[in-house]
């Protein structure tokens, strides 16, 4: 058993993809998750399982669609997954306000050629750095303006992405610390 957290992606924005915090925690539950918190309204859930992170999302995205009719991504993370993310902090030296300050998710460790390709200059001011199955983005403007997107992501790797801001990856860490 490990304390973990799921992502979803795209739930209760700008309408859409509509699902109380109450009824995701029921949904885990049901599940057999246990230990079940949420955070924010955007579909933060730290839970207990016994399963590996991937198949834990599965499951849950899996169940969203049949349960709740919501069809959106979930990536997961053990909790010791996001203490090392929080430690990797490859852009403490600069990244100064955590709103700015993005984690973006990655569904899996990409080839690293399509970002090495990438001209750092095009992104200015924005920064960014890959680790891992972890794209790190420090938006000095605002994480509204960026071309960082997760989407940005989704094109140039193949992959699922979603992104948190680092106040909200550090307190998941520490709501899955909590256990």
């Amino acid at each position: 058993m490990s304390r973990q957290v799921a992502l979803l992606r795209g739930v209760n924005v700008g309408g859409r993809n509509m699902v109380s915090m109450a009824e995701l925690r029921e949904l885990l539950k049901g599940l057999g998750f246990e230990d079940v918190r949420t955070h924010l309204q955007s579909g933060n859930v730290v839970y207990t399982s016994g399963k590996s992170p991937g198949e834990a999302a599965a499951e849950i995205e899996a169940a969203l669609a049949r349960d709740l009719g919501v069809q959106v991504p979930v990536l997961a993370r053990t909790g010791a997954e996001l203490g090392a993310i929080l430690k990797a902090d490859p852009l403490g030296d600069v990244a100064h306000d955590g709103a700015f300050y993005l984690v973006t998710f990655l569904s899996g460790e990409p080839d690293g050629k399509p970002i090495k390709a990438l001209d750092p200059e095009v992104f200015k001011p924005d920064v960014f750095r890959h680790v891992g199955k972890e794209i790190y983005v420090w938006c000095p403007n605002g994480v509204r303006n960026t071309k960082l997107s997760y989407s940005f992501w989704e094109k140039k790797l193949g992959v699922t992405a979603t992104a948190r801001n680092w106040k909200t990856v550090t307190k998941l860490h520490e709501l899955a610390a909590e256990g």
